[in-house]
């Protein structure tokens, strides 16, 4: 099934050549079908790159999404153009008095600082206490699921000795785990980020499930017992080449990174990367939008409120 978008959206045409169905809205409203609706809050600073990404994956799915891009007013974007966030973007403001099926919180380049020091963190955490109530199901990812489960349970994030860069081997800890059914007994994700959090720290809190796990790269994946809220450190949605880009401009700006781990042929940076985590990523975001979202939010989109109240 297809992913809606708009047609002008730079997403389009890479997805429209990758074979992934992409419906204009008028095609849309005139099928008897309800689409479920994601919210997508993107704090990514590429932030084109990153709705291809997740547009790639969320349409790859048997699922018709309608997907909406959420950007927050306090702080301004320098990556990427005005018009553009201007074209694709609302704000909160714009959609609060909404509900959504679904929601993607996004990771942001900010993980070194205190939440309270991030320019937009209040407007965040408005995000965050209005999600319980409009959004049935909220997954976030990389710092975003730090934020949020700083944000919703108090558990700090930690800083690592040195940058945790590469494709790490992960296995699935919660076997009845839902959101990993169809997962290989090992799968590899990305991760690039600064900061982790303590699973002591994860499971100090009743309610929280620790679904998935990797011995270097720490705690992976965390749900709430509903599955409201879904907490992802790592980044499935990266394209083969994104880290990559990132190891190059880190090298460009004089932080002299270590090369990532399992990522180049033979840690030979000068080779082309090989993307090893696609299909899982694939899974993974087709489980979410299925068990967590499809399965059990209201047709009845004004029902999703009430159903979170309860």
């Amino acid at each position: 099934m297809p992913i809606m978008i708009s047609n002008d959206l730079p997403a389009a045409a890479t997805l429209q050549s990758e074979n992934i169905f992409v419906m204009t809205e008028g095609r849309a409203t005139t099928q008897d079908i309800r689409p479920l609706r994601i919210l997508l809050l993107n704090l990514m600073p590429t932030k084109i790159a990153t709705e291809t990404q997740l547009a790639r994956l969320l349409g790859n799915t048997p699922l018709q999404v309608e997907l909406v891009l959420l950007k927050v007013e306090s702080h301004v974007s320098k990556n990427t153009t005005e018009e553009h966030m201007i074209n694709f973007y609302q704000t909160f403001d714009s959609v609060k008095d909404q509900t959504f099926d679904g929601m993607v919180i996004t990771g942001a380049p900010v993980e070194r600082m205190p939440f309270e020091e991030v320019d937009y963190w209040q407007e965040l955490c408005e995000i965050f206490e209005w999600s319980k109530t409009h959004v049935f199901s909220t997954f976030h990812i990389c710092w975003g699921a730090q934020a949020g489960l700083y944000y919703h349970y108090g558990i700090e994030k930690k800083p690592l000795p040195k940058k945790l860069s590469g494709v790490y081997r992960h296995r699935v800890t919660h076997k009845g785990s839902i959101l990993f059914r169809g997962f290989d007994d090992t799968f590899m994700v990305p991760h690039s980020r600064y900061t982790t959090v303590d699973r002591e720290d994860i499971l100090a809190i009743p309610g929280l499930k620790i679904l998935s796990e990797s011995e270097e790269a720490g705690v992976y994946a965390v749900s709430n017992k509903g599955g409201s809220q879904v907490f992802i450190t790592g980044h499935s949605e990266y394209d083969a080449d994104t880290l990559l880009g990132e190891y190059l401009r880190d090298k460009k700006a004089g932080i002299a990174p270590d090369i990532p781990v399992n990522y180049f042929p033979n840690d030979d940076d000068t080779a082309e990367p090989v993307c090893t985590w696609r299909s899982s990523a694939n899974l993974l975001y087709c489980n979410w939008l299925n068990y967590f979202v499809y399965q059990d939010t209201p047709y009845d989109l004004k029902q999703i409120g009430l159903a979170r109240k309860d």
